[in-house]
């Protein structure tokens, strides 16, 4: 069925989408390799001595981390985006069945085999702003389901 509105709002959307939606469709695994990179968190945990192993123990270990990115307002974004991608890359590699999936608008988000979605990226926001709640919690009670 051909509907000419739909192709005119198909083609205003698709300039809106997130450019990990292409690299999700070709290759998931990659994208995957991608949102774990989080080079800036690992470099703030490398200067305190802490290893980001892409375990849960890390987890613990980055919610101990003197919270210096607060001072900066620019790096305390970046770096709870990167909190965010972390906890999601520790879920997606040792809880079964969790996966990375996009939701429409982009935002990368950790689905749970129960069905459930974490948006990791708020959470890390969160704990880099606030401290609370801690990845190590997050992870615990996402685990659980």
């Amino acid at each position: 069925m051909n509907i000419p509105f739909l192709d005119i709002w198909r083609r205003r959307h698709e300039s809106e989408r997130s450019p990990l939606v292409p690299v999700f469709d070709r290759d998931p695994e990659g994208a995957a390799e991608l949102l774990a990179e989080c080079e800036l968190l690992r470099a703030r945990a490398q200067e305190a001595g802490v290893r980001l192993d892409d375990t849960p123990r890390s987890l613990a270990a980055l919610d101990q981390l003197p919270p210096r990115w607060r001072d900066d307002p620019e790096e305390l974004p970046w770096v709870g985006n990167d909190a965010g991608l972390y906890l999601g890359t520790v879920l997606v590699r040792t809880v079964p069945s969790a996966g990375w999936r996009l939701r429409p608008d982009g935002q990368p988000v950790v689905r749970l085999g129960s069905g459930r979605e974490i948006d990791v990226v708020a959470a890390g926001l969160d704990w880099a702003a606030t401290g609370a709640p801690e990845l190590s919690q997050i992870y615990a009670e996402s685990a659980e389901f």
